[in-house]
């Protein structure tokens, strides 16, 4: 029988729905999916830097330098430029506009690209540990780079791997937008938390660290399939600290999560069949309140007419069978 199930502390429900399920090699998406290795013409090879924006930001050799017009560097381990096709411009345009009683304003923000490798065809769970634990830091510089930034009020930070989930180049990637309001679903969530005593987060934490939908953990974090799961084999990466963005994780914290979330990667390829799939860093900056996490969703189902007319979502795999199968891989899969 079907369960509709609430969230931890939002008004949002998820029905899972497991007389629909499939096994989990019934996921399996085509393995091209991901990204062939071909990298001939690819933007993002070393090589060929001039092909892209100049870079604002390149990590090579543990420090950080910028292109300039006249010279682009080369033989680097992370490289950041602006999006060829940016949805947000730093350029300030004309102020709120109301017309007929519609608002809009100028589409003022930052859109960046962190290319991860400079070699085609890598996967982050194929990382050593000191390349992933630079990535974080990566990722926590470039967070702390706009999130001070004037006007911006947030700075959202996301993966999309492979074609269903939304990557249009298969070189290895992430993106950041830096926008000057904050999104609904954390404006929300930060609504209900500053009416609860204790962080719901922290809460959660201490319910899934010894439940039957825990995957793994380490000193700093626990992986968990959540009870309010929106779709088959989602993951969430929680911190035992309550920190509220990556600009307050220590190299530590930040070790500790490279290291869970290529754990992760690794047993959805194995028992998923390396799907496409997107994470996305769920954070506030200018809120003590808010407890960073980091979730994963590999992209095995499709939202349809449903989820798109209620804002509720059929999942067809519970996050306790999920969760059995990736700890069950992970006993035995290494």
């Amino acid at each position: 029988m079907s369960k509709i199930r609430k969230h931890y502390f939002l008004s949002e429900y998820c029905i899972i729905a497991e007389e629909r399920a499939k096994r989990p090699s019934d996921f399996a998406v085509a393995a091209d999916d991901r990204g062939k290795n071909d990298s001939q013409n690819c933007l993002f090879c070393g090589g060929a830097e001039e092909n892209t924006p100049l870079a604002t930001a390149v990590y090579k050799n543990g420090k950080i330098y910028s292109d300039t017009p006249e010279k682009r560097v080369r033989n680097w381990d992370f490289r950041c430029f602006p999006n060829l096709y940016p949805a947000l411009s730093p350029v300030l345009g004309s102020q709120e506009q109301r017309e007929n009683g519609l608002q809009a304003e100028s589409g003022y923000g930052f859109h960046e690209v962190i290319v991860e490798s400079p070699l085609h065809g890598r996967r982050l769970e194929d990382f050593s540990n000191p390349e992933i634990s630079a990535l974080m830091q990566v990722y926590r510089d470039r967070t702390c780079s706009y999130a001070t930034r004037e006007n911006i009020r947030y700075v959202s930070l996301f993966k999309n791997s492979g074609k269903k989930a939304g990557a249009s180049i298969n070189h290895l990637h992430s993106q950041l937008l830096a926008m000057p309001f904050c999104p609904p679903p954390l404006s929300r969530e930060l609504k209900v938390i500053r009416k609860i005593e204790k962080c719901p987060y922290c809460t959660i934490f201490d319910l899934e660290e010894a439940s039957p939908r825990l995957i793994s953990k380490n000193s700093e974090w626990i992986a968990f399939a959540p009870y309010y799961s929106t779709g088959p084999f989602e993951v969430w990466l929680l911190p035992r600290k309550h920190v509220g963005f990556l600009g307050d994780c220590s190299d530590k914290l930040l070790f500790a999560l490279g290291d869970i979330l290529k754990t992760i990667l690794k047993s959805y390829g194995r028992v998923l069949g390396n799907p496409p799939f997107n994470y996305m860093f769920y954070q506030l900056s200018e809120s003590t309140e808010y407890h960073l996490n980091l979730r994963l969703l590999p992209r095995i189902s499709i939202n349809a007419g449903f989820e798109l007319n209620t804002g509720s979502y059929i999942n067809t795999v519970s996050p306790e069978r999920a969760a059995s199968y990736l700890r069950e891989d992970l006993t035995h899969g290494e």
